[in-house]
């Protein structure tokens, strides 16, 4: 048995997904004649309470389009020292915006109004960048799929409100927040001057992501989509994969948890395991104890059909999803459960 808990990134469309995209009505998106493109961004700018979308070919391509709009080359934003929009998109925050970082040392990946407010630059202090952005992840990736406190988030808005600063949201794995809190989409539409979603993780997707905003917001994203190599032509077969995933699949997002936390409650009780991170979502970090190598307990798992990753300094990385099904989730638990021998 082959299983692939690599990341959620992983899975393929399925029967009825491709029957979708075979079936969408398609025209040019560059020249926004799109129907299925056009369709999905209204579906999901309304389901957020957002006045409009743009479809991107990819999460870091979003994210990077937002903070062009919210910066100036020489600006600084504000983030956790785990955030994808610095650890994981190629350095485009410098190559593409001229912007520097201001990183905190948070929880998990989360970071509070009281943290962000002891590093905002003075704006009349011109030695330093100019503070003009702040960016929230929800999940965290790196943090191991923690889920922010939407009453933190409320104090965040309020003190970029104060500051004059922008807050865009990196929601790659929002869909996975959405389904353990009781927040709806609209309360972060209401929040998030610009919000990222991504298709292509827990919804099983092949390709996509959409950009949340304003009009205004949008309108300087298409721009900057085009000078990003972003635009696509007949891009609504991948369009209609979006809809018919939010129509028939976000649901499934339950399991996908249901299976990672059980992974963790198994991994905590192996004795070669020296720590598990607390298992909100799908994604499940976890240590071992010290004299196992990382490197040949992955391998062994490799030899076992089981593919994980490691995140560098001694954590390793499972990531449950739609096409991780309970035959595999019980071989996984069989095979961790035999692992004993490792100490």
């Amino acid at each position: 048995m082959k299983v692939n808990l690599i990341s959620d990134t992983v899975t393929k469309p399925s029967k009825e997904m491709l029957e979708a995209m075979i079936a969408a009505e398609v025209g040019d998106d560059v020249f926004k004649e799109d129907p299925s493109v056009n369709k999905l961004e209204n579906k999901v700018a309304a389901l957020f309470g957002m006045e409009a979308a743009l479809f991107f070919p990819s999460g870091t391509m979003t994210n990077q389009t937002a903070i062009k709009i919210h910066t100036q080359p020489g600006d600084q934003l504000i983030c956790d020292h785990y955030a994808h929009v610095y650890n994981y998109e190629g350095g485009g925050v410098s190559f593409n915006s001229g912007v520097s970082c201001r990183l905190i040392p948070g929880n998990r990946g989360r970071i509070t109004a009281a943290q962000i407010k002891e590093v905002i630059n003075p704006p009349d202090f011109y030695h330093s960048p100019k503070t003009t952005l702040v960016c929230l992840e929800n999940t965290t990736n790196k943090g191991g799929g923690a889920v922010y406190d939407f009453d933190e988030i409320i104090a965040i808005k309020e003190l970029c409100d104060q500051h004059n600063l922008a807050l865009h949201l990196d929601g790659a794995r929002l869909w996975n927040a959405l389904e353990v809190t009781k927040e709806t989409p609209v309360d972060f539409g209401r929040v998030f001057d610009t919000i990222s979603v991504c298709l292509s993780k827990g919804l099983g997707c092949p390709v996509g992501s959409l950009l949340l905003g304003s009009k205004q917001h949008i309108r300087e994203a298409i721009r900057y989509r085009k000078i990003f190599g972003g635009g696509m032509r007949q891009v609504g077969y991948l369009a209609a994969a979006g809809i018919y995933a939010i129509n028939h699949q976000l649901n499934d997002l339950k399991e996908d948890h249901r299976k990672a936390k059980e992974l963790g409650d198994v991994l905590q009780m192996r004795n070669y395991v020296q720590n598990v991170e607390p298992v909100t979502t799908n994604i499940l970090i976890f240590s071992l104890i010290e004299g196992i190598s990382e490197i040949e307990f992955i391998k062994d798992l490799n030899k076992n059909g089981i593919d994980i990753i490691s995140l560098g300094k001694g954590k390793l990385r499972m990531v449950t999803h739609r096409d991780y099904t309970q035959n595999h989730h019980d071989y996984v638990l069989t095979t961790l459960i035999k692992m004993n021998e490792y100490a």
